[in-house]
């Protein structure tokens, strides 16, 4: 397991598709997933939609992922989070299958998203990447397929030990690939059929409008890191008014780093009250916020009570007044990327 990255990544909006220049290969209601009732579904604004919450793998070890996804699953999550960094693509797969099998859910009511690493970006090696997350997923096809962020790194092979090349001296090799030529490739695996919607993650305005003016087919999707106290308003209503829809992971932020001048809504004795006012946890508060905010939360976790709370947020709504208390908290990004600041496309030097 590659510690150094695992360690960083442990840590609704509606549009229309109007841009006669994106085409669209998924308008087929069969190619589109139908998704669980307890959780309103996202329009993705190519014909498919996502559900508006979602469980995120990327904690889940391997020997785990199978039995959380199962529980995921039975708790009512119809949208599965992963990554080929995740390393457990393989488990997310299984646990999918064998609740088909079981006949709790089918292939059409489940919808898995899965990425692509930074060293696959050079064009002639993302076909070979996808087909890896395609075959140990084993679900007929993949609903979304992320570019897990602008940054490329050196090619040195398709194996989970090569994620992370680095020089003699400890430094990130970087690959002088373009992003935009990894979205053109990008989009032949839609024209493939075989991956229903492609996105982006860690983008920043800037570098999504770049893919947006090129692009022939549009993202749906910028999966970006948004808590309480990094609630990137500004790039969120940026994707929004681009018909782009927002995944949040690290939905909860850093609970444990509440210093220098910094403070956290878990635990917070007013986001506490304003639970108890609804008859829900804290973390749900956070969730319902975030929600409101018009992201598409992913949280994770290993307790199973946890795990049914935190798709138990569709009940209730915060008020304007709590919505401006929830917009109070300061933190700092959960993922920075700190290896790769240096990298000519590194996301996070812009404003949003």
């Amino acid at each position: 397991m590659h510690v150094a990255w695992r360690c960083l990544f442990r840590l609704s909006v509606h549009s229309e598709y109007t841009a006669s220049k994106f085409v669209n290969f998924a308008r087929v209601d069969s190619f589109c997933s139908k998704m669980s009732k307890t959780v309103p579904n996202v329009d993705l604004g190519n014909g498919c939609t996502i559900p508006g919450l979602g469980y995120g793998t990327y904690l889940a070890k391997q020997g785990q992922g199978i039995d959380l996804v199962k529980k995921a699953i039975d708790a009512g999550y119809r949208h599965i989070d992963t990554a080929f960094l995740y390393e457990n693509e393989v488990e997310v797969g299984e646990a999918i299958r064998a609740k088909i099998a079981e006949g709790v859910i089918k292939r059409e009511d489940v919808f898995v998203t899965s990425k692509l690493w930074n060293t696959f970006h050079h064009p002639d090696h993302v076909a070979e990447a996808f087909q890896r997350s395609f075959d140990m997923l084993n679900l007929e096809y993949i609903d979304l397929y992320l570019m897990h962020s602008p940054m490329g790194l050196e090619f040195q092979g398709y194996e989970y030990s090569n994620m992370q090349p680095k020089d003699a001296d400890g430094n990130s090799l970087f690959s002088e690939v373009d992003y935009v030529e990894t979205w053109k490739a990008m989009e032949k695996l839609v024209r493939s059929g075989k991956v229903r919607s492609i996105g982006l993650s860690n983008f920043n305005s800037e570098q999504t409008k770049r893919i947006l003016d090129i692009a022939e087919i549009k993202p749906v999707n910028n999966q970006i890191e948004v808590n309480p106290g990094w609630n990137q308003k500004k790039l969120i209503e940026f994707c929004k008014s681009h018909g782009v829809t927002v995944t949040a992971f690290g939905p909860m932020g850093r609970p444990h780093r509440a210093t220098y001048g910094n403070k956290t809504a878990l635990g917070d004795p007013k986001v506490l009250e304003i639970g108890k006012k609804y008859g829900k946890t804290d973390g749900q508060v956070i969730l319902r916020y975030l929600i409101q905010l018009g992201t598409i939360p992913i949280p994770y976790s290993t307790k199973e009570e946890r795990i049914r709370q935190n798709i138990d947020v569709f009940d209730f709504s915060l008020t304007d007044e709590e919505m401006q208390y929830m917009d109070t908290f300061q933190s700092e990004r959960t993922l920075s990327f700190s290896p790769l600041k240096n990298h000519k496309y590194y996301p996070f030097d812009a404003e949003f």
